[in-house]
Parts: structure tokens; sequence; C-alpha cells
């Protein structure tokens, strides 16, 4: 099988390769744009099966995966904050509670595809201003959804999660090998 991971995001193509190591990276150019009335639960998938569709089509012969993480406070999307400022204002409204960790994976090959999700709900704990500073400070909170990494400075953060720890990190790996395989099998 050739396995092309149509992201360029570094924290998947490590958890890809706990997977297989038998892939190549090539990110997806695409417009991240969606309709305004898209429900933010489906839009994961909606961006994940774009970015699929828009490798295969140079690839057809290859299984394409594409992969799209959102963090979901009370039906709003955070997005990944650019400045501090407004990963501030993110996690001043995630301290102390529950948001929802959406992935939305697709594998495409020859035009066939299968799209499917993982939520994780995680929950911080209250968070002082000195706290939430002092993590904006390590600069890890830019270009993050939702301003913060599980994996890394963010775990400081975290009270509990419930569901897959990886899907929190952008890829839930044990879910995405058995669809893997599963796809694979049905060629």
């Amino acid at each position: 099988m050739n396995l092309i991971l149509a992201s360029g995001s570094p924290r998947r193509k490590e958890l890809l390769r706990l997977i297989t190591s038998d892939f190549t990276v090539i990110p997806a150019n695409i417009d991240e744009s969606l309709p305004y009335d898209t429900a933010p639960e489906d839009v994961p998938q909606q961006l994940a099966i774009r970015k699929a569709l828009a490798v295969s089509k140079n690839y057809p012969h290859s299984v394409v995966l594409g992969a799209d993480t959102i963090v979901l406070f009370q039906g709003q999307i955070l997005g990944k904050p650019v400045t501090s400022t407004r990963a501030m204002e993110m996690l001043q409204l995630l301290s102390g509670k529950t948001h929802q960790v959406i992935t939305g994976l697709a594998l495409v090959q020859n035009g066939t595809y299968q799209v499917f999700s993982t939520k994780t709900d995680v929950t911080f704990y209250p968070l002082s201003q000195y706290q939430i500073d002092t993590y904006v400070n390590t600069g890890e909170p830019l270009d993050k959804a939702g301003g913060y990494g599980i994996q890394g400075y963010g775990a400081l953060l975290v009270r509990e999660i419930h569901g897959d720890f990886y899907n929190v990190v952008g890829l839930p790996v044990a879910a995405t090998a058995r669809v893997i395989q599963q796809f694979t099998s049905e060629e």
C-alpha cells in the first residue's frame, strides 16, 4: 500500500509512524472556508475529505489520509490563535470548563472514500492569569487549535480527558489504524 498523509502537521506525522513507517507526506493546499450554515461538528470531516481529495487527484492509486482537528467550546470553534492576546482569550474561556476536541479523518483511493471522526472531552483546571501568562509565554499556544498543545506544556492545564488522548494531539491512532486496515483490505 502506498499511503500519503495529506497534512503538514509534525504531530500527525509522528503519530502516523506508530501505525506505519511506510508513508509519504504531501500537505494539501485547500480553501478551508465552509458555508456559514455548516454545523461545527461537521467541519473536521468536511475539511479532512477536501484535503484527501485534493491530494488524491494527483495520486489516484495511493491511499490518501486527510485529517483536521478542531476545538469546540459551547458550539463555537476555537481556531488557531495567531497572537498571544487571542491565545490568552481562548485559555480564559476554557479555564475550569470542559470542551470537545474533534478530529475528522478521510481515506481516499481511486474515488472510493471513507470518512469518520473521533471526539474527546477535555476539562481544564481553573487557571489563574499568572498560569495563563506563563503558558502563553512559552510560545506553545500559537498555531494550535484552542490555543494549547496537550502533548507539551499544555498538559499542565488539563484536569481530565474522556476519550482518546491521541485524538487531542491530532490523530486518534488506534481508530485510524483500524480504519486504514479495513479500507485497504477492501481494495
